[in-house]
């Protein structure tokens, strides 16, 4: 479809009014989570995600890991930064060990740098998973069980949540999902989310929605949430009504399109979908997250971090090849500003910038793992060498 033809909008409606959602002593209205995407969701994305979404949403940090934590590792630190108003300061970490875990929590805490923590347990890449990390960790159960009382424990007396997010397992023989979800809820998790893949199918294919129905009723007494192919408000009301999940977690999607959550906003509280953006608004939105991470990083850092996120804004638009390898090797805020006083303005949102974006590629022939791992489920040794710095999914 061209870019000046009639974007036309679905007009799914939930049945009725979706449930509070409420992690730990936190509303979440409506019932949105920004995933945390490793060099995404940074302070200033959230921000800009923030500013069009509700501020009662929750908008979580990159992940970061417990070890670096602990160690207090500079960039790290400045990685965990938070805007004066964002409330509740959502963080994720990564790690294996229990004690590390449990320590990093502790230290969070006390210091008072988050309001919620969760653990990510969905990073499919190999390095993660061959070293037992990641979404090849909840296959050991009583490794898994100990993580969480670790880190609830260590949350407790500050009553800051814990929550894990997960996938179905490590690919169609080794489903762990609901002997995770069953296993985080008995331990004192504040809730959980499933992101409706295996780790051997990486990005690709589509979620398993069902998937998410059937751990909402295997665990029914902290909130269930739902992630996976969440590309437009329509998607989400979709998932919510299939499946009885108190609430999506949205990643991909939002790859520049933080104006999804206004979306979301509006359709989980049955109001009109506000239309798709301009390509003059578009490229004012573009402005703003680099002014926003210039002020965060300083200008060299910014720009090449805002690099990745040109093909994403300018997704279906008649945009010409030249200007977008201008957009693609920007290195100065200035140089922004007069690429987008090239595009016209006045070019309406592309329907078919509306699918999927972001990662997707081929799903993975085998997940590596460490040798033996499937051996025992109820092995509780921790993985070697496992806390290790890297990217989350």
């Amino acid at each position: 479809m061209g870019a000046d033809e009639t974007i036309v909008r679905v007009t799914t409606t939930l049945p009725q009014a979706p449930t509070a959602l409420r992690i730990g002593p936190y509303p979440v209205d409506p019932p949105v989570v920004l995933a945390p995407m490793a060099g995404i969701t940074n302070r200033a994305f959230r921000r800009l995600c923030r500013e069009f979404g509700s501020a009662t949403s929750i908008y979580v940090c990159e992940m970061i890991t417990a070890r670096a934590v602990v160690e207090r590792n500079e960039k790290t630190l400045h990685m965990m930064s938070f805007d004066a108003d964002e409330h509740p300061r959502s963080m994720q970490l990564y790690g294996v060990d229990p004690k590390t875990l449990g320590e990093a929590v502790r230290i969070i805490v006390g210091e008072g740098w988050a309001d919620h923590i969760d653990l990510n347990l969905g990073c499919p890449v190999r390095k993660v998973t061959k070293l037992g990390g990641g979404s090849a960790l909840p296959y050991k159960r009583r490794l898994f069980a100990n993580i969480v009382r670790e880190m609830v424990a260590a949350a407790e007396p500050a009553g800051v949540p814990v929550t894990f997010k997960f996938r179905i397992g490590i690919d169609d023989d080794h489903h762990t999902y609901l002997d995770t979800g069953r296993i985080a809820e008995a331990e004192g998790a504040a809730a959980v989310a499933l992101h409706a893949r295996t780790a051997a199918q990486l990005y690709s294919g589509a979620a398993d929605w069902s998937a998410i129905a059937r751990l909402k009723e295997a665990v029914t007494s902290i909130p269930v949430l739902g992630n996976g192919d969440i590309f437009t408000a329509d998607d989400a009301l979709r998932m919510m009504n299939e499946t009885g999940c108190d609430g999506v977690v949205v990643g991909r999607g939002c790859l520049g399109r933080p104006w999804l959550f206004a979306e979301l906003s509006a359709a989980l509280r049955g109001e009109p979908i506000p239309e798709g953006p301009t390509l003059g608004r578009v490229g004012e939105i573009l402005v703003r997250h680099a002014t926003l991470l210039t002020e965060h990083d300083g200008e060299d850092k910014a720009m090449r971090d805002i690099r990745k996120h040109m093909a994403w804004y300018l997704m279906g638009f008649p945009v010409g090849s030249q200007l977008r390898r201008s957009f693609a090797t920007v290195s100065k805020l200035s140089q922004i500003e007069d690429l987008v006083g090239q595009l016209d303005p006045d070019v309406p949102f592309p329907t078919d910038a509306l699918g999927p974006r972001g990662r997707q590629g081929s799903p993975q022939t085998k997940v590596v793992l460490p040798e033996g791992w499937l051996d025992d489920p109820e092995d509780d040794t921790v993985p070697a060498a496992a806390d290790v710095m890297h990217s989350g999914g």
